[in-house]
């Protein structure tokens, strides 16, 4: 694709039943009603001269550019204010309308800088393009007087540039804040001539602002007022490829504006079904990690941890890696093998991987992070609606009346839709939010929840037991979808359970820690308000009843109707932008792609013709059971694709121990991850810029991933597990990956009707794309369940053996934050790290003050399991006996405090709760120097002889 803007109409589509025929400049139009008369011309094949209008943005009215003259009208109103009405006759080009947009467009260029030459938006500037539209050749003015032209840019933020000299104050930057993000952090400050663009107080610039740098006011401004550096640095676009992002599971489209082999910026593309036109600040700027100096690109072997890395070629790496996996499985067996799938790579490069094991190493030793995140999603979604996934879109949010939000933070996590969310909350909705902490979704400008249940950690399936023992005993169950819908004999069990007075909110309120009045009102709302729809994040499955609450949120929404229609579901958060996508591949060690157990041997048989080899009917190990095992001598080498289980996995000195145990460790990525320190093999990755392929994201949708760029390595992810299946001695001979697409059509219900062809001429399609479902669905179980009838599932609160005490008093749980992705390998890379340079450990001003503590101050970290030192701040987000803290960077090894509790059904690790003590501190802990000496060590890269 060259570079073209994308097609602007100037004003928001409507959506109308009634259609209106009117005539503009001659042309007959036909329209929805309430069309504005300026998005009619544009979809006519006209173009009606604007500033302050784009059709992101709702009508405002204020440029005066706009102009119309309509027949039996007086005057001449503004077009993108004026509605659409049968019969009516619309002039844009009239001598009146020429002299006047000549003298509006000669008033904005008396007060603009003349500089266009040397601008970065030199032929990328609206006001320059209707200048010219306008005929404008001469500013009979003058540039004498009063004006802005000396006004000093605000260069703070270390991706745009705001320079008011040339602002035309045509508040399409405070409307994008305020309409589109929902932060309200600009305003038009001053009257008149004084007026301006303002990031806050007059003593804020960008940076100090509340701006969360979403890049909706650079994508809005029509001049260079606000102009990405980037674009000053390297010049103005030549070609552009519509994308994914790699970062969170919301799965937003860019367009990846190029100049040469340089991305000169991500703009969100406007059709995209997942972020309909918004970022965030990782998708829209953060990609600067894939240039970045630590990048290695060259493969890289050597035979003990303790040796300097040896650069080598492609063939000596995969040979020696291929020998290495031959020698370990003849000498210790196939289950000696195993390997992870990685959430960040695509459909068809986590479906290899898993190919590979399977076919390759002859075991089902697979796993993948949502081991660690959302496999209790998995476990309890399949178990109570026959699907291991959400059930709505991100538009259904639309039509939500009531939001539960637990155990989500979705304005740091996923802070694209939790724009929407807030739109809709503006709108009315009413929010219930469970979590230890006030998160920014609890209270941020304009929307405020109606109840916030801060229950103590570990207590998620007594809060919602006692929500629904007040759905249940107060007669607010929607009888009649549960009869229709659900299993009565388990459904009665269940109601049964849950009416007990044990299960009661007042029973339950000193477990809990919340107020049982509050949990009745919450109760009351989620039951009567309308379409109820739940929202989950990792702090519902990163539990000891990670997957208990999952079939419990499930219970709820049967309980209440709130399940196959708009504006309802149960829908998971998911962390990583393919970890849903990795799940489908197959990439658990008990399942084929499509969610099949390896048990079943019509699936199996599927496969075995397909790949011409026979699959063990016994599941493999879990991730943690491969450490396990090689603790105890019985695994020896791993495939990890893209994935730092150092620093992400639970209890990390458990890890470096299974990881140190192990005989050939190959880690594919793009940087010297934590995991690398301890592998014999580094196979160099490619980032999403420089791959083909698909993501599926949070709401099943799936979406092309296109090359930008050729990769630095040499090699796309999916060709380097191809070289490796070679070398192994597997004939594979994928082309492209389509072809594997393709593959995984064949062999997947769910996945039949994809292909690329498809996906690239309808953008994206929600799985089940099948002849059940040849469209793909975007709302799941609107009929009837996956499974046939709801299954209600009894879920007792068991308290996690995790407790606290005298020595660790203190509850811990972790988190994201938005400026950094999960473990921060890309993001550390970037200049995100301008917000968040380092893990900082939330306290309560209480618990500060009775261990002298102070924001700032260095302290000690300490488990049962182990201990680690970082910054505290104090601050009242978090309740009395709770701290919280993120895990971006490695330097503070937050997981070596976390133990190796994990759910019951899935072994995702328990990182929300583990018993702490807080402590000042002087320094890092033995620990964390042991741990910096050993990485130092491994890191070294020798440097080759001079010929």
């Amino acid at each position: 694709m060259g570079y073209e803007p994308q097609a602007d109409f100037g004003t928001p589509a409507v959506k109308s039943e009634t259609t209106v025929t009117l005539s503009i400049d001659g042309r007959a139009v036909s329209v929805p009603a309430g069309t504005t008369v300026m998005r009619a011309a544009a979809l006519s094949g006209g173009s009606i001269p604007r500033l302050c209008a784009t059709d992101s943005l709702k009508q405002f009215g204020s440029c005066r550019l706009c102009l119309v003259e309509i027949d039996g009208m007086r005057g001449t109103p503004a077009s993108c204010t004026t509605p659409v009405g049968a019969g009516m006759v619309v002039h844009t080009e009239t001598a009146r309308l020429q002299k006047l947009r000549r003298g509006v467009m000669e008033l904005y260029i008396s007060d603009h800088p003349l500089d266009c030459l040397t601008c970065s938006a030199n032929n990328d500037c609206e006001l320059q393009d209707m200048a010219a539209n306008v005929g404008l050749r001469d500013v009979r003015y003058g540039y004498e007087g009063d004006n802005h032209l000396g006004a000093a840019p605000d260069v703070s933020n270390p991706y745009f540039d705001f320079d008011p000299s040339k602002c035309i104050v045509c508040s399409r930057c405070v409307r994008a804040c305020d309409e589109v993000q929902g932060t309200f952090a600009l305003t038009i400050s001053g009257r008149g001539f004084g007026s301006a663009v303002s990031a806050g107080l007059p003593t804020d610039d960008f940076m100090s602002s509340e701006c969360v740098s979403c890049g909706a006011c650079v994508a809005a401004c029509p001049t260079a007022t606000l102009n990405e550096k980037a674009v000053k640095d390297i010049g103005k676009p030549e070609r552009s490829v519509i994308t994914t992002c790699a970062y969170c599971g919301v799965g937003c489209t860019f367009r990846a504006e190029m100049r040469g082999e340089q991305v000169v910026r991500m703009v969100p593309w406007k059709d995209g079904k997942a972020n309909r036109g918004h970022s965030c600040v990782k998708g829209r700027f953060a990609w600067g990690y894939a240039r970045h100096q630590d990048r290695v690109t060259r493969p890289m072997i050597r035979a003990t941890v303790t040796e300097p890395w040896r650069e080598v070629s492609w063939e000596e790496a995969l040979g020696y890696a291929a020998g290495e996996f031959k020698r370990i499985a003849a000498q210790y067996g196939n289950n000696a093998l195993g390997g992870i799938v990685s959430s960040r790579c695509t459909n068809e490069e986590g479906f290899l991987v898993q190919k590979l094991v399977r076919a390759g190493f002859g075991t089902n030793n697979v796993d993948t992070c949502a081991r660690v995140c959302h496999s209790p999603t998995g476990y309890g979604l399949k178990n109570t609606f026959g699907t291991s996934a959400g059930t709505q879109d991100f538009d259904s949010v639309e039509d939500s009346d009531v939001m539960l939000v637990i155990g989500a933070n979705p304005t740091d996590g996923h802070p694209v839709f939790a724009s929407r969310m807030k739109k809709r909350l503006r709108q009315g909705a009413k929010l219930i939010v469970i979590d230890p902490r006030r998160t920014d979704i609890v209270r941020s400008p304009h929307i405020e929840a109606d109840y916030h249940l801060p229950l103590r950690p570990g207590t998620n399936v007594a809060i919602l037991t006692a929500i629904a023992h007040v759905i249940v005993t107060e007669g607010l169950v929607d009888e009649t979808f549960v009869r229709e819908r659900c299993d009565m004999d388990e459904f009665r069990d269940w109601a049964e359970f849950v009416s007990d007075a044990r299960n009661s909110p007042e029973f339950l309120a000193p477990v809990i820690g919340v107020d049982a009045d509050l949990m009745r009102g919450a109760a009351r709302l989620f039951a009567t308000g309308g379409n109820g729809a739940i929202y989950y994040g990792l702090g519902v499955t990163e539990h000891s009843q990670g997957s208990s609450t999952v079939m419990a949120i499930a219970n709820l929404a049967m309980a209440t109707g709130n399940i196959g229609r708009r504006g309802v579901g149960v829908n998971p958060l998911r962390g990583q932008n393919n970890v849903q996508g990795a799940c489908d591949m197959g990439s658990f060690p008990h399942e084929l792609s499509g969610y099949r157990h390896v048990s079943d041997p019509e699936a199996r048989a599927l496969f075995e013709a397909e790949w011409g080899v026979r699959i063990d009917p016994e599941p493999g190990l879990r991730i943690p059971n491969m450490l396990d095992a090689a603790t105890d001598g019985l695994f020896k080498g791993i495939y990890i694709q893209g994935e730092d289980i150092l620093q992400s996995d639970p209890d990390s000195k458990h890890v470096a121990a299974g990881l140190a145990a192990m005989e050939c460790v190959i880690v594919q990525d793009l940087f010297l991850n934590e995991t690398a320190n301890y592998a014999h093999v580094f196979l160099p990755g490619s980032t999403f810029l420089e791959k083909n392929g698909t993501f599926t994201n949070a709401e099943r949708r799936i979406q092309l991933v296109r090359k930008v760029m050729e990769p630095l390595n040499g090699y796309e992810d999916w060709e380097v597990t191809q070289e490796l299946a070679r070398a192994m001695g597997l004939d594979w001979n994928y082309a492209h990956p389509s072809e594997i697409m393709d593959e995984i059509a064949r062999l997947t219900p769910t996945f039949a009707g994809v292909s690329f062809d498809r996906l690239d001429a309808e953008g994206s399609l929600q799985w089940p794309v099948n002849a059940a479902f040849p469209d793909g669905a975007p709302i799941m179980h609107v009929d009837g369940f996956v499974r046939g009838k709801g299954r209600f599932v009894v879920t007792e609160y068991i308290p996690t053996d995790e407790r606290t005490g005298p020595r660790y008093p203190l509850l811990l749980t972790t988190g994201r934050i938005l400026s950094q992705y999960n473990v921060g390998a890309q993001t550390r890379r970037t200049e995100n790290v301008v917000w968040h340079e380092e893990d900082l450990l939330e306290i309560h001003p209480s618990d500060a003050e009775n261990r002298g503590i102070r924001s700032g101050d260095w302290v000690r970290l300490a488990s049962r399991a182990g201990e680690t030192t970082l910054r505290a701040t104090v601050t009242d987000r978090v309740a009395p006996g709770v701290v919280y803290t993120t895990f971006h960077h490695p330097t503070t090894q937050a997981n070596v405090v976390t133990t190796d509790n994990s759910d019951w059904a899935t072994n995702c690790p328990e990182y929300k709760v583990t018993a702490v003590q807080i402590t000042p501190s002087n320094g890092p802990s033995q620990w964390q120097q042991d741990y910096d000496a050993q990485a130092d060590l491994s890191r070294r890269i020798a440097v080759e002889a001079a010929e």
